[in-house]
């Protein structure tokens, strides 16, 4: 040990700079301060009856979060869920990793550590510290810090460090010896990037083949569910019954905003700060000075802008984006015009176009007189989106509406009704409303519409409210008696973490997997909201019933009649075309036949204008030149293919490639092996996971 002891001086800083290559990028925990007091003798979980505390897991994530900022990578509220999952993940590859090293004897002796460390090669992680201006290791630097007694503690934690990475390596070694590269893999490899071929063909998709000419009957559909029954296999599923409670802000909360954005408004009059200024300080989105036309301001400014002078604050007002203030500081000619118009819709439906056009010209006549356009458009049009609108379509650019309608719209006076015109939606009678060849240089403020915190704590209390309710009475009745709407998700898996509905959320997911059918959650927060659920239905492993996936089966089906017709259709094909080479006779057989060429095939690959097709390149791989093959029925279609051109098998530049082959090879193989591992030691254990308890 009097070798050890005299590497024990490394700097704690140095540890702590080192420790943090060890770490997996995580995201900081949502946890609240009082939920981890409470919470900090209690387990999250365990593996194969080792628990997981509260407090080792959240001071990992906190751990990582801190890593993660050092490297100047911060983390956002929508992230946190993620974070935690991949904080979990290497906690329980840890402690199954370290499991198997036990089982398998895996020992790392003082000497090994002292001869890592003090040998002419020590670890690169610990030699990049040691760099001096020009990317050379000083060692004297090295070895006057592993021989300072100062630091006696540090080099412990970098023993440990360093035999943990070496027993990692001697389980890596070991697993790896099972690992092996075949010289018909390298050879595939090589052919696979190599060769090329060339091909005539003729195609017979079986998108070609009319529904009459098979027959899809009730006992076809289920004859092919019993013998593709894989297809229709499904992992453990669950569904939830949920309630949703919306993050909104209240009409309180607009109304402070909107109050707060006009007391700015007026301050600003007579005052000399500039725009600018005031947008740092007081706006949620960056500043910006926009040339914008009209058709790039929102709908519910565009009046008081177009009346503004040049100079004006015009706002606040409410839009999509939030509350919003602009400065027009003046406009500008623009290039291209833009119309305002509002229109009148008849859809033509095939065969009564006569009685659509009629009843446009009918309307167009009535306006002629001096009926109320909006009226009738409100009475009358069928674009319901601007129907409630009066007809009105706001500004619009060129590109923006169907050819017909914006060189009528774009041609019209303004305050004219123009004839109806024909698009492929029907007919429309336009009325121009307004044109307009001008920008505007604008800058803004924008305060985003966001619930204040008593609003969130009125929702959250509603939700809770609602679940303790739930609990005690009856999800569904006491949905029904405050009117709550209950949404019934789609089946989702333990593995995609992701809700149908609600989207991401891992603890959702093991709540649901980890309760009974009707177990009513607690509260869970997420990104836009809270929910309360109820566990609705669990759906065992298996092969879905024949009914649940009848549309699906239907369309199998279908497609698997088609394709064995089009086989069909392949071999009349072949025997017209006999031995006349003449691949063109296929069209008098089938004259929907696809007869083409193809060059550059490689093996495996996307085949040009025909796809992924392994049936075509496996058989070009191997086939003999300028010989039509008999029928081969690929995925969506039949084929007869002449292999007319292929590379030679190059033995000098395989021998060349070789070694970079197998490497490559082999190391795909080796991370292969060891993910698959991994997964196979995870599923074999028993891992208890409660984390849905403490994050909601």
């Amino acid at each position: 040990m009097g070798m050890m002891a005299r590497m024990r001086n490394l700097a704690p800083w140095f540890i702590v700079t080192v420790g943090a290559l060890f770490i997996l990028f995580m995201v900081l925990s949502d946890a609240k301060i009082t939920e981890i007091f409470r919470n900090q003798s209690r387990v999250v979980g365990s593996v194969d009856g080792k628990e997981i505390s509260y407090q080792d897991f959240a001071k990992r994530v906190e751990f990582e979060r801190t890593n993660m900022e050092k490297q100047g990578r911060k983390i956002d509220e929508s992230q946190m869920a993620d974070f935690r999952d991949q904080v979990w993940n290497a906690m329980i590859n840890e402690m199954l990793i370290d499991k198997k090293i036990k089982e398998f004897g895996i020992t790392v002796t003082d000497q090994e550590i002292a001869d890592q460390l003090l040998g002419p090669n020590p670890p690169q992680f610990v030699q990049q510290y040691f760099k001096d201006s020009t990317g050379t290791f000083n060692r004297q630097a090295y070895d006057r810090a592993i021989r300072d007694p100062k630091n006696k503690d540090a080099v412990l934690q970098l023993e440990d460090m360093v035999r943990r990475q070496m027993k990692q390596q001697k389980l890596t070694d070991y697993l790896y010896a099972a690992v092996n590269v075949s010289e018909g893999e390298v050879k595939q490899n090589f052919t696979d990037n190599n060769i090329t071929m060339a091909a005539d063909y003729v195609a017979i998709p079986f998108t070609t083949v009319p529904d009459s000419m098979v027959k899809l009957t009730p006992e076809v559909e289920k004859e092919y569910y019993n013998k593709n029954i894989t297809k229709f296999h499904h992992p453990d599923q669950r569904k939830i019954a949920y309630v949703f409670f919306r993050l909104k802000p209240s009409k309180d909360d607009t109304t402070e905003i909107l109050n707060s954005l006009s007391s700015l408004v007026n301050k600003m009059h007579g005052d000399t700060t500039s725009f600018k200024t005031y947008v740092n300080i007081y706006s949620d989105k960056p500043y910006s000075l926009d040339t914008v036309a009209i058709t790039k301001i929102a709908p519910e400014v565009q009046p008081a802008i177009l009346k503004a002078k040049k100079g004006s604050i015009i706002g606040p007002i409410l839009t999509r984006e939030g509350a919003v203030v602009y400065h027009l500081i003046k406009t500008v000619r623009a290039k291209e015009p833009v119309v305002r118009a509002s229109h009148i819709l008849i859809k033509a439906v095939p065969g009564k176009e006569n009685e659509a056009k009629k009843e446009a010209f009918a309307i167009y006549k009535e306006l002629r007189k001096g009926a109320d356009f909006a009226k009738l458009a409100r009475e009358k049009s069928q674009d319901p989106g601007s129907a409630v609108r009066g007809g009105d379509l706001g500004w619009f650019s060129k590109g923006q509406m169907v050819k017909p309608f914006e060189k009528a719209a774009f041609s019209g006076r303004v305050g004219r009704v123009l004839k109806p015109i024909k698009t492929r939606f029907g007919y429309h009678i336009i009325l121009v409303t307004g044109k307009l060849k001008k920008n505007f240089v604008v800058e803004k403020i924008v305060n985003e519409m966001k619930p204040s915190p008593t609003t969130q704590d009125n929702i959250y209390n509603k939700a809770s409210d609602f679940a303790y309710l739930a609990k005690k009475n009856d999800f569904d009745n006491e949905a029904k008696l405050v009117k709550y709407k209950i949404v019934v998700s789609r089946p989702f898996t333990k593995e995609t973490k992701t809700i149908p509905g609600l989207g991401s959320n891992g603890s959702i997911v093991q709540f649901a997997f980890n309760n009974d059918v009707g177990t009513v959650s607690d509260v869970f927060r997420l990104t836009n909201g809270y929910v309360v659920f109820k566990v609705a239905e669990k759906i065992n492993a298996g092969a879905a019933p024949f009914k649940e996936v009848e549309r699906q089966v239907k369309r199998l089906a279908l497609m698997d009649l088609k394709l064995n017709k089009s086989f069909e259709i392949a071999k009349k094909i072949r025997n017209k075309i006999g031995a006349t080479d003449n691949l063109n006779l296929a069209k008098t057989v089938w004259p929907a036949a696809k007869v083409g060429k193809v060059s550059n095939v490689k093996p495996g690959r996307n085949i040009p204008t025909i796809g992924r097709e392994f049936a075509f390149s496996e058989y070009a791989l191997t086939a003999p030149l300028n010989k039509l093959s008999e029928p081969i029925k690929g995925n969506r279609a039949s084929y007869l293919i002449k292999v007319v051109q292929r590379t030679p098998f190059d033995s000098n530049a395989y021998s060349i490639q070789r070694p970079s082959i197998y490497n490559n090879l082999m190391r795909t193989k080796q991370r292969d092996f060891l993910n698959g591992w991994l997964k196979s030691i995870k599923e074999e254990a028993n891992i208890v996971d409660n984390r849905y308890k403490f994050y909601k």
